[in-house]
């Protein structure tokens, strides 16, 4: 199937992203979601499905129905490690399209901070990720492969850091909202030689919300709803690190979901205006340029060293909302909060941070590492 020009979003809303040890995950939900009724200007009634994105909380869809106001309606979790936002909103997309419904809602969650301090659980089922194995310490172990290939050191990490920071200042539901330095960067502490604290997404507390609709009936709630141009998701070996030709310089996930969802659009790299991609830490941001095809391997370093990535005078403006470095990455959220920024550019109402005269956004949602890439283009007509 494609999806183009078939489905649209009427409505997005997002909550503050932060440390929320005083607001439950049904608080953050309520905020995002009825943040998007009242964007696309209809009163929950109108919902027909809902797909729900969320990770490590315990939640069936079902348990928000009371907070949503979505009665006698499907309600479905999904969950697709850090991907799970976005397949979310792709599930929402499909059903659409298929004809099944007219008018549904798309949403992610995360309540982390509530976890402690000592940071996501370990994975198990594997003799080598059983002892250990860590987000940072695999994202680690990409970073190291890719100086060694390309003879680059961890200065480029620090340039991601400091745009995404400068960003994140223009974004006011971000998780930070504090500019950073190339040397604070290189002198923080390490967390996972060589990531030290400022190549490290924060531990969040969001949520986010997309309403989506047939073409048909989103022109009758707004005539500049955005356009679903293209949607790309591929799934590979849920420990595709292990395997033994696995090249830590790049993730074939993303490469063949953006493929998917561009010839679905009927563009190349080159028609984005922006790009909203999964920066969990700044060598994964460095990777995602090349892996989406804004340039060519071993050259990601080189497009962020040269603001080829920045919101003013760049070519594609990469993250303007500060990415999951600055904006926060409670998992299931990151994914549709993506879809929110992305939305909000082609709606010409981002402010500060506004990409002009953008008019076609990518999302791009990764889990695993590398085991999902998932990817969506947006476009303003």
């Amino acid at each position: 199937m494609n999806i183009r020009d078939r489905v649209a979003v009427v409505g997005v809303g997002c909550s503050k992203f932060g440390e929320h040890y005083d607001r439950s995950a049904e608080d953050l939900v309520v905020e995002a979601a009825f943040e998007a009724y009242a964007d696309a200007g209809i009163e929950p009634g109108r919902i027909q499905a809902a797909w729900v994105g969320t990770l490590e909380s315990g939640f069936a869809g079902t348990a928000l129905a009371d907070y949503l106001k979505c009665f006698d309606i499907p309600i479905t979790r999904v969950e697709n490690y850090c991907a799970s936002g976005m397949d979310a909103f792709r599930n929402a997309c499909l059903a659409v399209a298929a004809g099944m419904y007219d008018c549904v809602l798309a949403l992610g969650f995360e309540k982390l901070r509530d976890s402690g301090r000592r940071g996501l659980g370990t994975f198990g089922k594997h003799p080598v990720v059983g002892y250990g194995t860590t987000a940072p310490s695999l994202f680690a172990m990409a970073a190291n492969r890719y100086f060694k290939t390309y003879g680059v050191t961890k200065e480029v990490l620090a340039k991601v850091a400091v745009k995404n920071h400068h960003n994140g200042t223009m974004s006011p539901k971000a998780h930070f909202q504090m500019e950073v330095s190339e040397e604070q960067v290189l002198a923080a502490p390490l967390i996972c030689s060589p990531l030290g604290l400022f190549d490290c997404c924060p531990t969040t507390d969001g949520a986010a919300a997309a309403i989506v609709c047939s073409r048909e009936v989103a022109r009758s709630l707004r005539p500049d709803a955005i356009l679903v141009k293209g949607l790309g998701l591929s799934v590979t070996s849920g420990e595709p690190y292990l395997k033994p030709g696995f090249a830590y310089t790049g993730f074939p996930a993303t490469r063949q979901a953006a493929q998917s969802a561009y010839e679905q659009a009927g563009i190349t790299p080159k028609d984005l205006d922006l790009a909203e991609v999964h920066d969990c830490f700044t060598i994964t941001e460095i990777l995602n340029y090349e892996d989406l095809g804004l340039c060519a391997p071993g050259e990601g370093w080189r497009y962020v060293a040269e603001g080829r990535a920045a919101v003013d005078g760049g070519e594609v403006a990469v993250n303007p909302s500060g990415g999951l470095k600055s904006f926060g990455h409670p998992i299931g959220a990151t994914g549709v909060r993506m879809i929110y920024e992305v939305c909000q550019q082609l709606w010409h109402k981002a402010g500060a941070r506004q990409v002009k005269d953008a008019e076609i956004g990518l999302a791009h949602n990764l889990g695993g590492p590398g085991a999902v890439g998932c990817v969506t283009v947006l476009a303003n007509s």
